[in-house]
Parts: C-alpha cells; sequence; structure tokens
C-alpha cells in the first residue's frame, strides 16, 4: 500500500513540476520589463541613440558642454525648471541636468502631453530664431530644453520623464534599474 501511495506521490510531483513551470512568465512577459543594457562608449557629443525598455523609446543623448552650459540660459522660459515634480524623475536625477552624469542624459522619448515623440534639434536656431537646441513636438508644439523640461506655453504639462537608470561601468549604461546603493 505504502509503494502505490509513494509511486503516485511521485506521479502527482512529476505532472505537478511542468504544470508549475507553465505558471512562470514567459521569455517575451520577462523581457518587456526586464533592465536594458546599452553600451554607450561609442556614443559621439550630439548624439541620440533610442533603447526600448518596458516597451518604451528611451533616449540616450551624449551632451557637449555648450549644451550644458546652455541649459543654464534656459530656466526663466521653463513651466519646471527645478524638476521639482518628484515622479518625472529619480532623486538622483533632482538637480539641473536631470541626470547621473552630466553628459548623459537618458528619458523617455514621450511627449508629455499626448504621447507623442518629440523631434531633436539639438543646434541653437535649428528650430526658430533664438532656440537654444532641444526638442520639438510637432503634433501640437510642446517644447523641451536638452534636459527634458519643457518650456512655458507648451501643451504638454510636465517635463519629460526620466526612467530608472544606473550605470554598470563608465560606459555600460542599465536603464530600468536604480543604482545600487
Amino acid at each position: 500500500m505504502r509503494l502505490t501511495a509513494a509511486a503516485g506521490d511521485v506521479a502527482v510531483a512529476g505532472a505537478a513540476v511542468p504544470f508549475v513551470a507553465s505558471l512562470a512568465p514567459s521569455e517575451r512577459a520577462r523581457a518587456a520589463g526586464a533592465p536594458v543594457e546599452e553600451d554607450i562608449a561609442s556614443l559621439k557629443p550630439e548624439e541620440l541613440r533610442t533603447v526600448v525598455w518596458r516597451g518604451l523609446p528611451v533616449w540616450i543623448l551624449r551632451r557637449t558642454p555648450d549644451m550644458l552650459q546652455g541649459l543654464a540660459s534656459t530656466g526663466s522660459f521653463l513651466s519646471d525648471p527645478e524638476s521639482r515634480v518628484s515622479s518625472q524623475q529619480p532623486a538622483y536625477a533632482q538637480n539641473p541636468t536631470r541626470s547621473i552624469e552630466p553628459e548623459v542624459l537618458v528619458t523617455i522619448a514621450l511627449c508629455t502631453h499626448l504621447g507623442c515623440i518629440p523631434s531633436y534639434y539639438p543646434a541653437p536656431a535649428s528650430l526658430q530664431s533664438g532656440w537654444p537646441g532641444g526638442f520639438y513636438c510637432p503634433c501640437h508644439g510642446s517644447k523641451f530644453d536638452l534636459a527634458g523640461r519643457v518650456y512655458r506655453g507648451s501643451p504638454a504639462p510636465a517635463n519629460l520623464v526620466i526612467p530608472p537608470h544606473r550605470y554598470e561601468s563608465a560606459t555600460l549604461l542599465v536603464v530600468g534599474e536604480e543604482r545600487k546603493v
């Protein structure tokens, strides 16, 4: 009798393993929320690269010293120059450059108005006279500076969102994970 019960237990366990394994998230589901690693060693000054994290386009921009200097001059034209809305960026990106490393901006590339993807106009006056460089959403006219901060008078109600990210090394960026403390 015990032998029959033990055999039954083994059979149930054997059948349960594939069933329980089938409840685990698929590779596709894991990838949809998994962090994304990007080697930025080859990212040139002024270059904008797009990666996809959780189905969202994420921009990685290598800013030049001139671009960084220009951020200081846009403050009076912005709706939220100090990025006070904490849900728009992690605490480590609550600074004038909205980044961990000043020369590298990492932001979700969706306009906070209706979710369109803005265009990148890095050069001064490339969009209009007096334009310091930044992002412009042609759908409804929202403008953002090179830190993703929204200009006053834009339809977008908020700055571009900074996703959680960290550096694994000097050139390996991980989007979707916070810095390890």
